[in-house]
């Protein structure tokens, strides 16, 4: 037991790096989450533009037999 300073000093440092590469990981998460809704919203509107223009070229267009 005179060597018990040492194995605290490890465990702390082996504990606190992997709490900071928790919050690494939870920071990148959440810029990742936020893409990933941005990308969603701009495929939605992108899908919804594609669907007018589609429905107004339509409107114009004879029909088809």
């Amino acid at each position: 037991m005179e060597h018990f300073g040492y194995l605290f000093a490890a465990y702390s440092i082996v504990f606190a790096a992997i709490f900071l590469y928790m919050i690494f990981l939870w920071r990148r998460h959440a810029a990742l989450e936020s893409e990933l809704r941005a990308l969603e919203a701009r495929l939605g509107a992108l899908a919804e533009a594609s669907a007018g223009a589609d429905s107004a070229v339509g409107a114009d267009a004879p029909p088809q037999q």
